[in-house]
């Protein structure tokens, strides 16, 4: 019986999308669907599936057509991002990101936010993606692309597929956090992001042995291992995404929203909503406001507008 309720629901989706008899898009009846389907990824898993010309059935995910989403930019502005990201597959959204990134001079966070916040199998499912795509490995691209000396880490990071149970070696992971702690105090010639030692405990450990292995270097050395980096940059953010998303996450919506932020610190407040929103959106508030002391949707709706705040708002689950 729920089958009919889907399709209906798709069905009015598809005409919001598709513009009401040439009358623009539907944007109330979309952020509404925002509303109902939180957290309900096999309904836009059943859209994708219905919007034929769309989307389209490639391999083992359904791509988002390059052409529909350049007709989409004069209807939509800025909510035609937020709407488009938030229908495709988390494959293709992350692919995406991770191709827009490394052929425009932007910031490489980006990789290390989602090689490091995904499970081993969603980071696999995008390296599927990728290729589908863009007809290329996503290592291959990034080793081509990166030139810098963290070159190494972020293949490695892309690369991985972590152990996602909760087994931990407590030993091993006290004997890690001294080797990490030798590694940062005596770097020798090469930058520590080089370091070998480092690059394979960072990119091969599971989370939670990674979490036990952070907690001791605290306790034993007296401060975390992100205080210790330095200016590390790359370092510091593959740790901070390892240890605690949502920790992280809360940064950099609160970069997004401050006054002065340039577009691709903002556009960054999108990627976070939507790519979080069925994952630990709570978690990510009541990190926002341990760290920031408000509200998440408060600042949300005092600092964005219309129908893009409206989408905001309801992915973050107000």
């Amino acid at each position: 019986m729920a089958l009919p309720l889907v399709t209906e629901e798709c069905e009015a989706v598809i005409r919001a999308f598709s513009g009401l008899g040439g009358l623009g898009v539907d944007e109330k009846a979309l952020v509404s669907a925002l509303g109902k389907w939180r957290r309900q990824p096999e309904k836009r898993a059943q859209l994708r599936k219905s919007f034929v010309g769309f989307f389209t059935a490639d391999g083992s995910f359904e791509r988002c057509e390059d052409d529909y989403i350049r007709y989409l930019k004069n209807e939509f502005a800025r909510f035609k991002n937020i709407m488009v990201l938030w229908a495709m597959h988390p494959w293709e959204r992350d692919a995406r990101w991770v191709h827009h990134v490394l052929h425009k001079p932007l910031p490489l966070d980006i990789i290390v936010e989602i090689a490091c916040t995904r499970s081993s199998e969603e980071l696999l499912g995008a390296r599927k993606a990728y290729h589908a795509l863009f007809h290329h490995s996503l290592e291959e691209d990034v080793a081509y692309h990166v030139r810098e000396n963290y070159s190494n880490l972020l293949v490695r990071l892309v690369s991985a597929y972590r152990y996602e149970g909760n087994r931990i070696n407590k030993e091993m992971a006290t004997s890690e956090a001294e080797a990490l702690y030798s590694a940062i105090k005596t770097p020798g010639v090469k930058k520590l992001v080089e370091n070998e030692e480092v690059i394979r405990i960072l990119t091969t450990r599971s989370k939670p042995h990674l979490r036990v292995t952070f907690k001791h270097y605290k306790e034993k050395y007296g401060k975390s291992i992100e205080e210790h980096l330095g200016d590390e940059l790359c370092l510091r953010e593959t740790v901070q995404c390892l240890d605690s998303p949502p920790k992280y996450f809360s940064k950099v919506i609160n970069k997004a929203l401050k006054d002065g932020a340039d577009k691709n610190t903002k556009d960054a407040l999108t990627r976070v909503i939507v790519s979080r929103a069925d994952v630990d959106m709570k978690e990510i508030k009541e990190a926002y406001h341990q760290q920031y002391g408000a509200e998440l949707e408060d600042v949300i709706s005092k600092n964005t507008l219309g129908s893009y705040r409206d989408a905001l708002l309801s992915l973050a689950g107000q």
